[in-house]
This record gives C-alpha cells, structure tokens and sequence, in this order.
C-alpha cells in the first residue's frame, strides 16, 4: 500500500506539475465542527445545512474546487447516538453501533475529512472505534486525523498510513493526509486538543505534548507533519484543529506552511461572521451577535498569511472560504470575498435565496433517528435531579450513583418477583454502558459541566426525565436476573473477583457495582487467582434496609463468624454463567432461580421458577420480565415516577463513596 501511494503521487504530480506552477487556484473550503448540543436542534438544522452543502457544491464557478471538512466533535453520548442501535436506523444503515447514524450523514453529506475532538471519545475509545469503522454503509468515508495521538496502542483502531489520499483512509485514523481537489493535492492534518487526555477516559491512546498547555510543543508535532506533506511537494495545507479559537491563534504564531486552520466551533464570545452574514437566531441572547470577523487574518512564523475560521456547532452554520492561491502555493488573502466567504446560517430564509435542495438520504436518516428519540426518549419512566455517572474511567474503578441506583433496582425487583428476603445484588459494572445525563467538556477546564437527563415530549424538553431511551442505552445487553445462595465465604471471593483487576489507570468491565452490602479493598493486597486466594476485601458487610449494618463478614482482610453462613443474591445471567470470569460456576450450591422469561430466553414452560403474577406489572412497553432493564423501569415507577420524587444521590468523589471503599 505504501509503494502504491507514493507511486500515485509521484505520477500525479509530474503529469501536473505545468498547471500547478502556472495557474492559480481557487479552494472552495466547507467546514464546520462540534455537532454536540441539543440533539433535537441538531436534527431540526441538518436539512438545511445539506442545502447549503449542495447549493455550494454545485456552484457552476467553485462547485468543481470543493473541501468539505469538520474539525471534530461530531459524535456525542446522547439520545442521538444511541438512537443509531435500532433496527429502524440499521434497516437504512446496515450497522447497528451507536454513533454510526451521525457518520452516515456524514458520508451522505460528502465530508473527505475530520479532525477528533474531545466529545468523540466522551462514550469510550470502544464506542468511537465502532462508529468509525461501523458495519456495512455506515463505516466513515473519510479519515479522522489527530497527528498528536499515537492510536497504536488500541489494537481496534484501523490505522491509516500517514500521507495517503483521503479515499485511501475510508473508515481509518491517522495523522495527516492528502486530498485531491480539481487536480489539485491539499495536505489536510488534524490535530485534537491536548487537553483529551485529562478530560475523558482514552484508553491506552497517548497524547502529545504531556503538558496540554505546551503550545511551543504542540506546534513543533504540527509542523513534522507538514514537513512530510512539503517533502512530497504539497504546497497548500489545512489544519482541522478541534482547538478553541483563542489559544488556535496562539498556536498560529508558532506555524509556518499552514495556509489555512479550521477552529472549534464557536459561541457568542467568539462567533464568527461578516456583515453580510445572518445570524441563525435561537432562545440564547449570547446567539445574538457574531463576535468575530470571518475569516481572521494572521501571520506565521515567516509573515506569510495564515487564515483561520471557524463556525457555531449544531448544523446552525456552514462555514464557507472562498480564497486563491498563488503558482507557488502562497495563500492570497487579498482574494477574499466577504460577500462570498462568511458563516451561512442553516435557516430557510438563506437556502431559499440559493440554488440547492435537502439531501434526500440524510433527511431519511435523521427521520429514522429521530423518531427513535421522539418514541423512546418520550416515554418517561421516572425523573432524576441529579446526573446519573456511567462514564467507563469512573463506573468501572469505584462507586457511581448510577452503580447504586441500577443494582438497588435488580434487588427490590428480585425480592418482588420471588417474595424471597434477598440480601444482596452483585453486577459487573461493564454491563453499564453509558451515563444517563448530559456532560459537556470544555477546554482548559479540569472537569466537565454534568447535567441531569432530559425527555422530549414533542418540540419540548423536559428536564430530569429518565426514559425508555435512557434505560436502553446504558443497560444495552438487558441480562436477564439470576438468583443464588451464597455462604460468607463464596460471597467474599465474588468480590475477590471484581477487584482483581483494579489497579491504577485500569477500567476492567469485571469491576463490581453492589447493592445491599458494602465493602472495601486494598490494591496493594494479592488479587485473586484461578485458585481464588484474593486478600484484597478488607472489610465486608451485610446493610439492612435501612442502611444499617446487619452482619459483618470481612474484618481486616479475615472473615469473621461461621463462613458456612447462606445469603441469597441476585445477580446478572452474564455472570452467572461465568461471564468477566466471575465464580459463579464454583458455588457451593450452584442451583439457580432464573427470574427472566422472553427476549430470546425461552418461554414459561423452559423457566418454571418464574411467577408471572409477581411482576409489578407498571411497564409493559419494552424490556421483559426479569430482564435488567425491566427492573431498573419498574423501581423508577414505583419510587421516582414524579419530579418531586426525582432520584437525587448526587456522585461522590471516590474519598466519599461508601459502598465500595478503594482504601489505597
């Protein structure tokens, strides 16, 4: 593949080396970022901005001369992202990964290139590696580039080679690339904020520079890249920097070779647009103007020009640079046209002054998203007050009060659906896949604003809504329940198990989430083997319910009392059966009572323990019984099902968790 791609450029540039040094030429640059806000804004706005991406694209003067680009953020953990997952969006799909419905827009809407930015990692590496390179139409058309992560170390990622043409990189990262534009080759490197790496959970990525706030050091990685793009004789470079605009111009001063940056997209403070541009008018009195001038104008390094734009996120424009560049490359911002050049708002009173039409398949997958939203994420199943913590790097190394509130739910159901004195609930917290909530990371901010859920009903929104939606989306694979007896002893080395792998840094899926008990643990302790010797439970206690303490099995690392002593426990049919290698299969007494019935479980007659009669029966619309969403769906009708009953469990710091007490 290498050899092939130098080959090609080396014959694309000897058979037009005579038009590149003679003739000037016209970039047509479409850009816009940060599709992370109000997800039914976002839907309401894509037709429209796919009007002014067509009217654009088939301009008759600079249609043929056309880059369409994002700097990043287009992916967000929400009810859009996850609306994906459902067959209705799959059927026109082909992939069922959440995040992918937002990338086949994308490719409908015809974007050759996108920077990375901090809210595409928001739901995990996991997540953004599948959405990128989803099953069947929907894997990305074009490369995410970030120069300053070395995506090496995550073996999922599909690693593009640095240089090729962006149809080269369908579905792949990598650090820059080149694209072909009217016979013309535009080098296109992307770069993410450095700060991603104190602000979500990358895995086992690596981010430069160390020090997020080393500008110095963040342009000298910028520039090896565009040193590799010069050696193989490309003269006009863009930059899709998901940075905001303040610290981009910062950065600016240290380039040289970079014609053009694309920023992050802006607010109120730093929004870009002309007087001859119109505002795209919302409830926000900080949407009201346009702070900055389209483009803004600097110098690098040398004193040539270096053009920076930007455009507000949520489809609400469309940034469009209209610039020339010299025979030899050199940028000409004298060509600039702000009757031409601007922010274009996606509004029906500027497309119907163009010549364009909607997308027809991007208006069909935003419908299919949209009305999963407007099902699920309507039907309200109880509220909350408080933002509900499901992010991996917190729900799988401590206590979350989302943790709490699912496992709480599977031990009140369980004592409903047998009538059974059932003391605890056990479940891995890799079965919580997401938070139920809004969380916004923000630049130069050592933590991310966090929100209560929301619901739609119709246009509106309602605050503290926890939907259908919500319950789908963190509790994706909906495990039916199981119920066992456990002695003292056995119930120790299950949580042996869960802690195993705690370390630093380490966000292991096995990590307990509990209800009904409360423990602690030591890292620096021997975790358990296969021979289940684990010394890392300090302390382990039997709560009543009214929290108080019943029993206490583990004292200083030893267990105290007859370790014979039988407890009943629910937990998840995932690990019941051995799933994140928990024990289950070991027990003493390995008979099971299955609470679930359904949902490819079989019928009554395979699972005779289950009493139908003792479902709660509140929630009938999805899920089945005995099945873990059915619970959580079920306790919040019970005990959250109006605002003033909203949960309100605020999340702690790990120093003030109580359930689950990390003592190193």
């Amino acid at each position: 593949m290498q050899i092939k791609s130098v080959l090609i450029l080396s014959i694309f540039l000897i058979f037009n080396s005579k038009s590149i040094v003679a003739n000037n030429f016209t970039l047509q640059l479409l850009h816009f970022s940060d599709i992370d806000g109000n997800d039914a804004s976002i839907l309401e706005n894509v037709e429209n901005f796919s009007v002014l991406v067509n009217s654009f694209k088939n301009n008759p003067v600079y249609g043929p001369s056309t880059l369409l680009v994002s700097s990043g953020d287009n992916l967000k953990p929400g009810p859009r992202f996850y609306a994906a997952k459902e067959k209705i969006v799959q059927k026109i799909t082909g992939s069922n990964e959440p995040g992918h419905g937002d990338i086949a827009i994308l490719n409908e809407l015809g974007i050759q290139a996108s920077g990375l930015g901090i809210q595409d990692f928001a739901a995990g590496v996991e997540n953004l590696q599948n959405a990128i390179e989803a099953d069947g139409a929907s894997t990305a058309r074009f490369p995410h580039l970030a120069v300053n992560i070395n995506f090496s170390n995550e073996k999922d990622f599909q690693i593009g080679r640095n240089g090729d043409f962006v149809d080269e990189l369908h579905g792949k990262v990598a650090g820059y690339s080149v694209a072909s534009v009217n016979n013309q080759l535009i080098g296109l490197i992307g770069v993410v904020d450095p700060y991603l790496q104190e602000l979500v959970d990358i895995g086992n990525l690596v981010v430069q520079p160390r020090i997020p706030a080393d500008t110095e050091k963040l342009a000298k990685i910028v520039l090896g890249a565009v040193n590799k793009l010069e050696s193989q004789g490309i003269d006009k470079i863009v930059l899709l920097a998901r940075i905001q605009l303040d610290r981009v111009k910062t950065l600016a001063k240290y380039l040289t070779g970079v014609d053009i940056i694309v920023a992050a997209g802006a607010d109120g403070r730093s929004r870009m647009g002309d007087l001859n541009d119109e505002l795209f008018q919302s409830e926000h009195a900080t949407d009201k103007f346009f702070s900055e001038n389209y483009p803004f104008i600097t110098k690098d390094t040398n004193g040539d020009p270096l053009i920076i734009v930007s455009v507000d996120g949520d489809y609400k424009y469309l940034g469009r640079l209209v610039v020339s560049f010299d025979g030899k490359g050199h940028i000409q911002s004298e060509s600039i046209d702000t009757k031409i050049s601007g922010a274009y708002a996606s509004t029906k009173n500027v497309t119907r002054k163009l010549s364009g039409s909607s997308n027809l398949k991007v208006v069909e997958i935003r419908d299919s998203i949209r009305s999963i939203i407007e099902k699920h994420y309507g039907y309200v199943l109880g509220y909350s007050n408080v933002y509900l913590d499901g992010r991996r790097f917190k729900i799988r190394s401590e206590e979350t009060n989302l943790g709490n509130l699912t496992c709480d739910s599977i031990l009140w159901y369980a004592r409903q659906l047998t009538g059974e004195n059932i003391k605890v609930a056990l479940q891995n917290s890799g079965g919580i896949r997401t938070d139920i909530g809004t969380s916004k990371y923000l630049e130069n901010s050592n933590k991310p604003v966090l929100r209560p859920p929301y619901a739609y009903k119709g246009s509106k929104i309602l605050d503290g809504g926890i939907t259908e939606g919500h319950i789908r989306a963190t509790l994706t694979y909906d495990n039916g329940l199981v119920v066992f007896t456990v002695t003292a002893s056995e119930l120790k080395d299950l949580l042996e198990s869960g802690v195993s792998e705690s370390a630093p840094g380490i966000t292991s899926g096995r990590f307990p989430q509990v209800g009904g008990i409360s423990f602690s643990f030591d890292t620096d302790k021997n975790p358990r083997s296969e021979f289940g010797n684990g010394e890392r439970v300090q302390t382990l206690q039997i709560l009543s319910r009214n929290g108080g303490v019943e029993d206490t099995l583990v004292k200083g690392g030893n267990l105290i009392g007859d370790p014979e002593r039988r407890f009943r426990l629910v937990t998840l049919n995932y690990l019941a059966n051995g799933g994140d290698y928990y024990p289950f299969l070991e027990l003493s007494n390995p008979e099971r009572l299955n609470l679930y019935v359904g949902r490819g479980y079989g019928d009554k007659a395979d699972y005779p323990n289950v009493d139908l009669n003792k479902d709660p029966g509140l929630n009938s619309e999805f899920s089945y019984t005995g099945g873990q969403q059915d619970a959580l769906a079920e306790y919040l009708l019970v005990f959250h099902d109006h605002p003033d009953l909203a949960f309100s469990e605020e999340e702690t710091t790990a120093a003030k968790d109580q359930r689950i007490v990390n003592i190193r």
